[in-house]
């Protein structure tokens, strides 16, 4: 079985982006060759999203690609489209293996077993899809145990590395599909985490991402012992680590972190100045009906708590446009939110509909060409509102954490502790010596969806 190739490939979060290096590491512990996502193999992982209905066509798309790529691979479908439509999936032609978002640790084993017993080519059934005995999806019920993976070693960047740390959601906001896709809320052994972060600190990483599926929830699952609560527990432990490198949070919730919790995290010298902190709507109207529990009133009042701290602490944020019955005094609420917050980023989607959601059974759905004028509109305004947060940043000195040495360019790139994708001018032999370290950079002008300066 060994001497083959396998390939992966990933659709969606930064908790997919971890998993599928998670796996990696087992498929080459397990003397399997890896290769590029677009390279022959004889085995292909697709790790899928199924936030909306296009990460599910494109996971769809992918397997119909390196089906026609090589027909005889082991194709193995697994994460959040496996999990909620295993049936579906396992239904597609060329589908080997389909595993579900808790059986990922096993996908060695899942392959392993079925090349032993693989299906001759002639026996009429070769590419039909996946065999019931080759279905490892446990139901929404039985997703209540952490599946501790053992951490990564590595990551495709060499200076920021993610540590899952929670599994699960219990919020059910009325568009979504992933609490049924990942389960109940469990959170990862803060001892495993802290190893992980250790092992990655030593082995030359300057930045750790906590990422999870509801990464503020971290915690909620075990009695507070220490007076930390959520995942404050996971920054103090980690920023006890030593060593030169800084924490970022890759996502929270206002629905679960207050202004007190705001107001605590900022007191961790070692985390960045930069929040995700997911909107989803800027009317409360539309909130209600999303079950989003905060109003827009509420996640102001976090954010300016961070911006006490720090007046350039960089906000981004998700928002839906489109939202069934969402009027157009709505969707003006949602502009007028982003113009007073002044997000740094705001990622704009069209609501997408989704079986099994109270959202999908809601009246007044929106058109898509309405859906789509009004993402255009938000694209637009926070393309400027990104600018305004760039200019804020003109004559301003960063800490910036160079990734990178762009060859056909001459410039240095990399990340500033706010989130700005910066860039310097050097030559290249200047410029190694500060790849994968930190430099203070004054910012001078606007570069490309960044600010390009030099190190002071």
């Amino acid at each position: 079985m060994k001497d083959m190739r396998v390939s992966f490939y990933t659709l969606g979060c930064k908790v997919n982006q971890y998993e599928t290096q998670m796996l990696r590491e087992r498929f080459a512990d397990a003397g399997y060759e890896t290769v590029g996502e677009d390279d022959p193999a004889d085995i292909y992982i697709i790790n899928t999203c199924t936030v909306t209905n296009l990460s599910d066509r494109k996971s769809r798309q992918r397997i119909r690609r390196v089906k026609k790529k090589n027909d005889q691979a082991v194709i193995v479908v697994t994460g959040c489209y496996a999990q909620t439509d295993a049936e579906a999936v396992a239904k597609i032609p060329g589908v080997s293996v389909v595993a579900g978002t808790n059986e990922k640790t096993r996908i060695v084993e899942f392959v392993e077993d079925f090349l032993r017993s693989r299906r001759s080519e002639t026996d009429g059934t070769q590419g039909r899809g996946a065999r019931t005995e080759d279905i490892h999806v446990l139901s929404y019920e039985e997703l209540t145990e952490y599946e501790e993976a053992g951490g990564i070693t590595s990551m495709d960047s060499r200076t920021r590395a993610y540590i899952k740390i929670q599994e699960g959601c219990d919020r059910f906001c009325s568009y979504c599909i992933i609490p049924y896709a990942r389960g109940k809320v469990r959170s990862r052994a803060l001892k495993e985490v802290t190893e992980e972060a250790r092992n990655l600190v030593a082995a030359g990483f300057k930045e750790i991402v906590l990422t999870g599926i509801n990464t503020a929830l971290y915690g909620q699952d075990w009695k507070e012992e220490d007076g930390l609560s959520g995942v404050e527990k996971a920054v103090a432990a980690i920023s006890a680590i030593e060593g030169d490198f800084r924490i970022r949070l890759s996502s929270l919730e206002p629905n679960v972190v207050d202004e007190e919790t705001a107001r605590r995290l900022t007191a961790y010298p070692k985390l960045c100045p930069h929040m995700h902190l997911s909107l989803q709507s800027g009317s409360d109207t539309v909130l209600q009906r999303m079950n989003r529990r905060y109003d827009v009133e509420t996640y102001r009042r976090i954010v300016d708590v961070f911006r006490q701290f720090d007046p350039e602490f960089a906000v981004t944020t998700d928002i839906i446009a489109g939202f069934p019955g969402e009027t157009e005094e709505e969707f003006e609420e949602s502009l007028e939110t982003i113009r007073r917050i002044g997000f740094s980023k705001v990622h704009a989607f069209k609501y997408s509909m989704r079986d099994g959601t109270r959202a999908a059974q809601m009246p007044d759905q929106i058109s898509g060409n309405v859906k789509s004028l009004r993402v255009e509109r938000m694209m637009e305004l926070a393309e400027r509102e990104a600018n305004r947060f760039f200019e804020r940043n003109i004559g301003k000195v960063r800490q910036v954490l160079f990734e990178r040495y762009d060859e056909k360019t001459s410039m240095l790139t990399g990340f500033t502790d706010n989130y700005i994708h910066t860039c310097c001018r050097m030559p290249r032999e200047q410029a190694e010596k500060f790849v994968n370290g930190f430099s203070d950079v004054l910012l001078k002008e606007i570069r490309e969806g960044g600010l390009e300066g030099e190190i002071v």
